[in-house]
């Protein structure tokens, strides 16, 4: 089943963020496996947004 859009763009703003705080608790704390998880997650996130976005670019207008 395809997911919609707001549900790709909802789940890329919790991965964005979380990866967000994940890269910093990182930074603080000199865990540099963490702070590349947190980034990977972040990355992740943009990734869903565009997805969503890309969706909503793409159906059909009536």
């Amino acid at each position: 089943m395809t997911r919609n859009s707001k549900a790709d763009k909802s789940e890329g703003a919790v991965d964005k963020a979380a990866g967000k705080v994940k890269e910093a608790a990182g930074k603080a704390t000199k865990d540099r496996e963490l702070e590349g998880k947190g980034k990977a997650q972040h990355s992740k996130g943009h990734a869903k947004s565009a997805k969503g976005e890309l969706k909503d670019a793409v159906k059909p207008r009536h």
